[in-house]
C-alpha cells in the first residue's frame, strides 16, 4: 500500500479530518488522533489499536504491523510498514483504530463501518 492509499482510507471514515502533528499528517475523529502517516519515516504509518487488535494484527501480519516501543505501544500504538501492508488488511486496522477512538454516539450512527474479525 502507499501513503496515498492510507490517507484515502482514513479520510473515507465518518467525520475524519486530516491535521498535522509534529510535522507529519494525522487523522482525527472528533479531534482525537486515531492514525498518523509518515512517522518515523515516509515508509510508515501508525494506527491506535486496542491491545487485543494490536496483538492479533502483529501476530497474523507481523511483517506489516509492529507495536511501537514504550508506553505508546503498550497503549495500542502500532506501526504500519506501508510497503508490507496489504491494502485490505490495512483498511481493517485503520477502521479498527477509528472505532477505538470515535465517540459512542458516532459509532451508533455509523454501524456500517466494518468490524475486525475476532480470532
Amino acid at each position: 500500500m502507499t501513503g496515498k492509499d492510507f490517507r484515502k482510507i482514513a479520510l473515507s471514515l465518518p467525520e475524519t479530518e486530516e491535521r498535522s502533528h509534529m510535522d507529519h499528517p494525522d487523522f482525527r475523529v472528533k479531534g482525537k488522533i486515531f492514525a498518523t502517516l509518515g512517522y518515523p519515516d515516509k515508509a510508515r504509518g501508525m494506527v491506535k489499536l486496542s491491545p487485543e487488535d494490536q496483538h492479533n494484527f502483529s501476530k497474523d501480519y507481523g511483517e506489516a504491523f509492529v507495536p511501537v516501543k514504550g508506553a505508546w505501544g503498550r497503549r495500542g500504538a502500532t506501526s504500519v510498514d506501508l510497503k508490507a501492508a496489504k491494502t485490505e488488511i490495512a483498511r481493517l486496522a485503520i477502521e479498527a483504530a477509528w472505532r477505538n477512538t470515535a465517540p459512542k454516539q458516532l459509532l451508533r450512527e455509523h454501524k456500517g463501518v466494518s468490524s475486525v474479525k475476532r480470532h
